[in-house]
C-alpha cells in the first residue's frame, strides 16, 4: 500500500465518487422517472453522429466553458456529462471545468456512451433510434 501524506478516508472517497458519477442505469432510471438533468455529449461532431443518448445537447469538450451558460444558465441545473467510454477522459476534463465554474450537481456518466449503448439502452442518430442487445458483460443483471 502507498503512503499518502494528506489520505481522504475511504467513506468520503466513495461518497463523493457516487454524488459525482453516475452509470447508464441508474441515468436512464432517472429519465425514465421525469428527473432529467441535463445530458452533455462532450465528443466531437464525428462521435454524435455515430450515435448519442436521446435527448442528450451536443457541446463538444472544447466549447464547454464558452456553450454552457445558454443551456443552464442555473449553476445547480443537474447537468450528467459524458464522452465515448472509461478509456476517455473527455468527460473528466468537461466535469472539472463545469465544477470549476461554479455548476454544483454536475455528474459524469460511467463508463460513457459506450457502455449506455452496451447496456441495451435506447441509442439516437440521424436515421433515428435504435437498440442493441445488451451485453452480458456490463448489463445490468436482472434480479432472480
Amino acid at each position: 500500500m502507498v503512503d499518502m501524506p494528506n489520505p481522504i478516508s475511504a467513506v468520503d472517497f466513495f461518497a463523493a465518487q457516487l454524488a459525482h458519477q453516475t452509470d447508464p442505469a441508474d441515468l436512464a432510471a432517472a429519465r425514465a422517472a421525469g428527473a432529467a438533468p441535463l445530458v452533455l455529449d462532450v465528443r466531437s461532431a464525428a462521435g454524435w453522429a455515430q450515435g448519442r443518448i436521446p435527448g442528450a445537447v451536443h457541446l463538444p469538450g472544447e466549447r464547454v466553458r464558452d456553450g454552457i451558460a445558454d443551456l443552464a444558465p442555473d449553476l445547480d441545473t443537474p447537468v450528467v456529462v459524458y464522452c465515448w467510454g472509461p478509456g476517455c477522459n473527455g468527460a473528466t476534463k468537461a466535469a472539472l471545468a463545469l465544477a470549476s465554474m461554479g455548476y454544483t450537481r454536475v455528474q459524469q456518466l460511467m463508463g460513457g456512451f459506450e457502455y449506455w449503448a452496451r447496456e441495451g439502452l435506447a441509442v439516437a442518430t440521424g436515421s433515428g433510434r435504435s437498440r442493441r442487445a445488451p451485453d452480458e458483460l456490463v448489463a445490468p443483471v436482472p434480479a432472480p
